[in-house]
């Protein structure tokens, strides 16, 4: 008897996907992909990024992109302009391919219906670091056969403040809010590498610790494998792949090899 996949055992169940900036120009794969699981009645929530398109935008008006041991500083001159590229252009742009090939999806920001509230990082200017996510607005748009696609914008706990969240944490503190079945991370390289740059399949919550006191997962990839360890141990399938590959996440979650799981 064959061995059930990921796909096998999922029976209208939730699966967050976290759709990267840097695959951006490879998004029409990914959400042929996403609205083919909602037309077989999978529960799909997608988180999405944008640090590209937003250095691009905060150029064009003159602000300076800063970093801060690789994490982005938003200082009070470019928050407007994240909140307006992530929770409107990228946003809109996600939905409405999602909704041009026959998808249902509606667009928002962590700061609708309270959804992520978040504790300011002074040292990153008007940066989040989440501290609750409110699924219950995410749950009745699920419920009603749409797919969330959720900017990461989040609002601080104690006031209106808005705050720009890093989209790889956002995406693994929704999948334990949601109780989700598995979060897939689309991302611009084939998964974990190892420090001869080779794929590493599988890789423990240990293995993760050491591979980050090591230096060899840094950066970029590190929220996405702490999301992934975090998710893990809720119960969740964590997954990380190359997101420019034409099926590569219906491909995961049928069990063939298509980048890393974490846990």
């Amino acid at each position: 008897m064959a061995e059930s996949t990921l796909l096998d055992e999922l029976l209208s169940e939730t699966i967050v996907v976290k759709v990267g900036g840097s695959t951006w120009d490879s998004r029409d794969a990914a959400l042929d992909d996403i609205v083919a699981l909602q037309r077989e009645e999978q529960r799909v929530v997608v988180v999405h990024g944008g640090g590209d398109m937003l250095s691009r935008w905060l150029d064009v008006h003159g602000v300076e992109s800063r970093f801060v041991e690789g994490l982005r500083f938003t200082g009070e001159d470019a928050l407007p302009v994240a909140v307006a590229v992530l929770a409107g252009l990228v946003n809109k742009q996600l939905v409405a391919g999602i909704n041009a090939i026959g998808g249902k999806a509606v667009g928002l920001s962590g700061a609708d219906g309270a959804c992520i509230s978040a504790r300011r990082r002074a040292e990153l200017g008007f940066v989040g670091e989440v501290e609750r996510v409110d699924a219950s607005l995410l749950a009745t748009l699920l419920d009603g056969g749409y797919i969330p696609v959720i900017a990461p914008i989040g609002i601080e706990r104690d006031g209106p403040q808005l705050l720009n969240i890093n989209a790889d944490t956002v995406a693994g503190e929704v999948a334990i809010a949601l109780d989700a079945d598995v979060l897939a991370f689309l991302s611009d390289v084939p998964g974990v590498l190892d420090s001869d740059g080779r794929t590493l399949e599988r890789l423990s919550a240990a293995d993760v610790e050491s591979l980050v006191a090591a230096g060899t997962i840094t950066r970029g990839m590190l929220p996405k494998v702490e999301a992934c360890v975090k998710a893990a141990a809720a119960g969740c399938a964590a997954l990380i792949m190359d997101g420019r590959q034409p099926g590569a996440l219906r491909s995961a979650l049928e069990g063939q090899v298509a980048g890393t799981r974490v846990g």
